[in-house]
């Protein structure tokens, strides 16, 4: 028998969250039975911690519920062919030391991973985060070479994805982050302009310098006043992928506005939410994609 440790969610929310909404417990997990459902035991490696969660508990979750999540886990104990025992895999089981699994919510990491590769990775730039940069920016925003994109949250784990595959595309590439280190870190990854919006003058002013001529492509990770701003900067035709709105996550009351029309219409501007998960039928690609970028 192997006793699981879990995080759960005692109360929704409320503001930004806090240490005691959450409660630590103990289950005793099923040992498993030739024959029976459960084929596979696991132990989670590395556990997620995204900005998704946030909406994505007010919406899916009830108080109680195992804290929502992905994991890098390793098979410790298998009576599943498809899967041997001490294999990594990706699965969506929430913020727990061990599970149990059929194993059809489980996906094999890459068999051409690297053994010098973190396997946290699959969690990050060759996991969700990375698939949401690739397919929002090629599929979404259809970035082509010679596009000035901008970013907002560049530094996040999606936002340095979507700046680095831009550049890879052959784009000038603008973040915007909310310190002087994640700024430099920008740089760093190759950025052709970032600035530090919570210390510039005027936002206006400071996309007007990165990019005088305006911006192809918008991938909009934070909503809010920011995006009031930045569509105002779009050129004509523009296409704008709403990717998150975290200006807005831990609002306990609804900002009003901003109000898009105008410029969306005298710009003829394109703007698309998206989830990733719309494209999970080429997922084996975008990893594919990912992956060979990040060993290159």
């Amino acid at each position: 028998m192997v006793t699981a440790k879990v995080w759960v969610m005692k109360k929704h929310f409320e503001g930004f969250p806090k240490t005691s909404d959450f409660d630590l417990k103990k289950i005793e997990l099923p040992k498993l039975k030739d024959g029976g459902k459960w084929k596979l035991l696991l132990e989670s490696v590395f556990l997620s911690v995204d900005p998704y969660m946030r909406p994505y508990s007010k919406r899916d979750m009830k108080e109680g519920d195992i804290m929502i999540g992905t994991q890098v886990a390793r098979i410790i104990e298998s009576k599943n062919p498809a899967f041997t025992e001490g294999t990594f895999v990706v699965g969506n089981s929430g913020w727990r030391t061990h599970f149990i699994s059929d194993g059809k919510d489980l996906q094999l990491l890459p068999s051409s991973w690297p053994e010098s590769l973190p396997r946290s990775l699959a969690l990050g730039t060759v996991g969700m985060p990375g698939l949401t940069a690739y397919f929002g920016l090629r599929e979404v925003c259809k970035v082509k070479p010679g596009d000035t994109v901008l970013i907002n949250a560049a530094a996040g784990a999606v936002g340095s994805v979507v700046g680095q595959l831009a550049k890879i595309g052959g784009c000038k590439v603008v973040g915007s982050a909310g310190s002087d280190d994640k700024v430099a870190y920008l740089k760093k990854i190759g950025f052709d302009e970032a600035f530090n919006y919570k210390t510039v003058l005027s936002l206006d002013e400071a996309l007007r310098k990165a990019s005088p001529d305006g911006y192809d492509c918008y991938f909009d990770n934070v909503g809010g006043e920011f995006t009031s701003v930045a569509i105002n900067q779009m050129k004509k035709y523009g296409r704008i992928a709403v990717c998150g709105a975290i200006s807005q996550y831990n609002d306990s009351v609804p900002q009003k506005g901003p109000y898009l029309q105008f410029p969306l219409l005298f710009k003829e501007l394109r703007m698309e939410g998206f989830i990733v998960t719309r494209w999970n039928h080429r997922r084996e690609e975008g990893l594919k994609a990912l992956l060979k970028w990040v060993v290159e």
